[in-house]
């Protein structure tokens, strides 16, 4: 049985404050810059989660890469997306790192969680769901990708195919605590 005390919901577990801890961030300044790069990640959590809101310089908009650990050979990623747009969807799966279209004219959002980062016995997984609007047009998606390595991830860099992370883009690292 569920008990509301004064607006709040109790149910006999004191609930988590404290599950996700700031890493780092990355705020972009005038200029732009060509990405967004995490380094010396410490293997302290469970789970990784990227939080971003970001924007592209370049005319027509562009897509957006990531990248474990250095790691720039296309064949080792895996990325696979549903994307809606108010009245049509489509799916569709790549082996390369690219994933997220983003359009030069509005900031797109996404939270990103790279699941057992940490991990040496699998490959590290990613789920993602994005999204964009332009005064009608634009877009939400939820994407999944993967890294085939086993290795533990103590970098990651998000960068876009063409063009810079425009002024004001913000990407933000948190690290997940779990069993």
């Amino acid at each position: 049985m569920l008990n509301i005390i004064s607006g709040s919901l109790s149910v006999g577990v004191t609930p988590s404050t404290n599950s996700y801890e700031s890493i780092a961030t990355v705020t972009v300044g005038s200029g732009g810059t060509a990405s967004a790069e995490f380094t010396s990640i410490p293997s302290t959590y469970k789970h990784l989660q990227i939080r971003a809101l970001v924007k592209a310089t370049n005319t027509g908009g562009a897509s957006g890469l990531w990248f474990a650990n250095s790691d720039t050979t296309q064949s080792n990623y895996y990325s696979h997306f549903l994307v809606g747009n108010g009245s049509s969807a489509s799916a569709a799966a790549y082996n390369n790192p690219y994933s997220w279209s983003y359009s030069d004219a509005t900031f797109a959002v996404f939270v990103m969680d790279i699941l057992d980062y940490g991990s040496t016995s699998k490959y590290k997984t990613i789920r993602t769901l994005r999204g964009w609007d332009n005064n009608g047009s634009g877009n939400i998606s939820l994407e999944s990708g993967l890294w085939k390595n086993t290795a533990a991830i103590s970098t990651f860099k998000f960068q876009l195919d063409s063009g810079n992370l425009a002024q004001y883009s913000h990407v933000a690292l948190y690290g997940i605590k779990g069993a």
